[in-house]
């Protein structure tokens, strides 16, 4: 693991960051000059520069030392931005690493995420490196040695100093490694779909849903966004822009539910209400932990104007 300096810093962040909608997060090839230059027109909440799968060998190290130039051509970000690095433990994932970090975007994603210490010494080559706290990691969980390990993983959500900002599950490389059947209806990922809501609630990160690999089926694709919002999951990971309209319409919280969220935060804004941990409202007992949830779902709503 490549270090260039070592430092005692501390590393902060505001118990009151600004929501950011993951709703679409679309895969660009970094080795592709086609789609780079499309970044600007797209409406997806979130891109992935990606320098792993979507780049063949021979490319690597090409698209890597194009980073720099995609970063500066986008000094003014529409949205989040985000390099998805080659494995740390292979060839090029360590130079990716140190490229990534100097543009400073707003993540890193790391593949083949295992254990919590993948995730660690990637921060502690950020923290070496100078990198300031507002480049984020984020995990690709795709390894059932991932899944089994994925409530230590997402524990380091809790812990600023970690980075940890984002989950993104690696449907097809679950599938090959498992062996289980790859179904339409995605019958015997479900369980594991939501072990990773699961653990990214309990570590207080967004969750990812996979690619879907026929962009051509948008019907299908729709069906899919519907069943991963209704599994829990914050947006979902896409592979071609024609996807970006129907993952930005299942994860936009409903009219009812925002209307709901509304009223709960008014009924604990009451005066009657300071201090008290459940309240009744239309009927029902609501509790303190409610008051969190419908205030996330307003900054989600504030956030993509709905």
């Amino acid at each position: 693991m490549p270090r260039l300096a070592s430092t005692n810093h501390k590393r902060h962040r505001s118990s009151m960051e600004t929501y950011r909608p993951r709703r679409s997060v679309l895969y660009i090839p970094a080795s592709s000059d086609k789609a780079l230059a499309k970044i600007a027109q797209l409406a997806c909440d979130a891109i992935i520069i990606d320098l792993e799968d979507a780049v063949a060998p021979a490319d690597k190290i090409a698209a890597r030392e194009k980073l720099a130039g995609i970063f500066a051509g986008h000094s003014e970000r529409r949205c989040e931005m985000i390099v998805r690095i080659n494995a740390i433990s292979g060839e090029w994932g360590a130079d990716d690493l140190l490229a990534a970090a100097s543009c400073e975007p707003d993540g890193i994603l790391l593949p083949k995420v295992d254990t919590p210490r993948d995730l660690l010494e990637a921060g502690d080559v950020l923290d070496d490196n100078f990198a300031p706290h507002s480049v984020k990691l984020w995990a690709m969980i795709e390894t059932p040695k991932a899944l089994l390990n994925i409530g230590a993983i997402a524990e380091l959500g809790r812990d600023p100093a970690s980075r940890l900002n984002c989950f993104v599950a690696g449907t097809n490389d679950l599938v090959k490694e498992t062996g289980i059947l790859a179904t339409p209806d995605r019958r015997y990922l479900v369980p594991w779909l939501m072990q990773m809501v699961l653990a990214a609630r309990a570590g207080g990160i967004d969750m990812l849903d996979g690619v879907s690999n026929d962009f051509r089926d948008l019907d299908a694709f729709a069906h899919e966004c519907a069943e991963a919002a209704a599994m829990g999951f914050d947006g979902k990971s896409l592979i071609h822009p024609a996807q970006i309209e129907a993952a930005n319409r299942a994860f936009v919280p409903s009219t009812e539910a925002v209307a709901e969220a509304r009223s709960v935060k008014e009924a604990f804004a009451l005066a009657e209400n300071a201090g008290k941990g459940v309240i009744a409202l239309n009927g029902r007992m609501v509790e303190r932990l409610h008051l969190a949830q419908a205030e996330k779902l307003l900054a989600k709503a504030a956030a993509i104007g709905s």
